[in-house]
């Protein structure tokens, strides 16, 4: 009685508006009431685990890296060196919106600041160059989802902490569903341009122009690699491979490109600090959350019914993923990683998948709701970008989202898209 009334807690008081940290603490508080309120004097111990992982550390720094290289005017440079990289293809705004999300989604890590960055940016670019608004808005959303995927990832590494998976392999996992789902994209969204006429005509470039913008495009794409090289290779941890992205950060920002500031330091530290604070927050409840569902066995009794019931492995996979595409759309991604991965991945675990395969199928799954109302984070961003509602973005970034689902399938039921690489390693 205790287990089923403390997930009716949770489900009431997410519905009610109560913060996903305080839900979830509040809901195991009152399970340790009715079954044993000795388990309270163990509350700061589990919150404390939830918080003291030594993979933790690199969040903040990869977060730091994303706010150091905003502040740098690297956003400019990676969408005019995106311009100079589909000039081949007589590509436009759109083809540049999604190269530019999967170079900036491999510095930041993160498919809302991917939004915010580049949006302000290109949003207004776009409409300036005839592109419709809504367009403008649902292929910036939409191609930000790939920020999540390819590595390094800030998802991925909470992810690793609560399934002890490799973080440099799961970075490695991530690679191709990444790169399919901004290849697919970027194949939609030239054949679109093409169909309606948004395509420019070809702009003579000087050649020292386009030398230049190689140059600091080149050195923004080096962060990525050098942090996956660091950390598959095993040159570095997660964590120390973090540190030295933040130090390469702010050498190109005050050295070579010479526009960060102290100042904008402060800035990116502030606000690093502010979210770093609420995901920890949030792990730190969920510890106590996950402690529970182990004491009272939950992924062995879903397991054992599954497995009872002759359930086929295909169902089980696509329940997987509507389920994830669901609990995707009206929670964030950090605390739906934190609650689904100690029951879900022992499930799956039964079935063939193994960890590296269902943090890939989870991260591909979660970066499709932060493009889905209600909660949506990116499409919300968008909409304080382009004052437009985010029902109408979510329409225009529709068939892009598909691109997304399909490269979702594939995950789910190829094992090898996400695995091959890590297997190479």
């Amino acid at each position: 009685m205790e287990l089923p009334l403390m997930f009716i807690t949770l489900v009431v008081l997410l519905v009610v508006g109560v913060p996903i940290a305080y839900s979830i603490g509040g809901s195991g508080i009152l399970y340790m009431l009715l079954t044993k309120p000795v388990f309270l004097l163990t509350m700061p111990q589990r919150i404390w685990s939830g918080t003291e992982s030594f993979i933790i550390i690199a969040m903040p720094l990869f977060m730091l890296t994303g706010e150091l290289m905003n502040h740098s005017g690297l956003t400019r440079r990676l969408i005019n060196f995106a311009m100079l990289t589909v000039r081949p293809i007589r590509g436009g705004l759109g083809e540049v919106n999604v190269v530019a999300s999967m170079i900036f989604g491999g510095i930041s890590g993160s498919s809302v600041a991917d939004t915010s960055a580049l949006g302000s940016i290109l949003i207004p670019d776009m409409v300036k160059k005839g592109y419709p608004k809504g367009f403008s808005a649902g292929i910036t959303v939409a191609s930000s989802t790939i920020g999540m995927i390819i590595p390094p990832s800030v998802p991925m590494l909470m992810y690793a902490m609560i399934s002890g998976a490799s973080v440099g392999k799961l970075f490695l996992a991530g690679l191709i569903p990444g790169i399919l789902v901004g290849v697919t994209q970027l194949v939609l969204t030239y054949v679109i341009s093409r169909k309606k006429g948004y395509h420019p005509p070809k702009e003579k470039m000087e050649f020292k122009e386009a030398l230049k913008i190689t140059k600091d495009g080149t050195l923004a794409v080096l962060m990525p690699l050098l942090i996956i090289v660091s950390v598959s290779g095993g040159i570095a941890t997660a964590s120390e491979s973090a540190g030295i992205a933040v130090l390469y950060a702010a050498v190109l920002g005050f050295f070579v490109y010479k526009e960060l500031t102290w100042k904008d330091v402060g800035k990116a530290l502030k606000k690093t600090f502010m979210m770093t604070s609420s995901i920890m927050i949030i792990g730190g409840f969920t510890m106590i959350f996950t402690w529970i569902l182990a004491v009272e066995q939950v992924p062995a009794m879903i397991g054992n019914f599954l497995t009872s019931s002759n359930i086929p492995g295909w169902v089980v996979f696509i329940f997987l993923d509507v389920l994830i595409l669901l609990l995707g759309t009206f929670l964030d991604v950090t605390p739906c990683i934190l609650l689904i991965s100690p029951i879900l991945l022992p499930v799956m675990q039964q079935f063939g998948m193994n960890e590296l395969q269902f943090g890939a199928v989870i991260i591909v799954g979660l970066a499709i709701g932060l493009v889905t109302p209600p909660v949506g984070m990116c499409l919300n961003v968008a909409s304080k970008i382009c004052r437009m509602p985010i029902v109408d973005i979510f329409k225009s970034a529709l068939p892009f989202i598909i691109c997304n689902v399909i490269v979702l399938v594939l995950v789910t039921f190829i094992p090898a898209v996400s695995l091959w690489i890590p297997g190479l390693m």
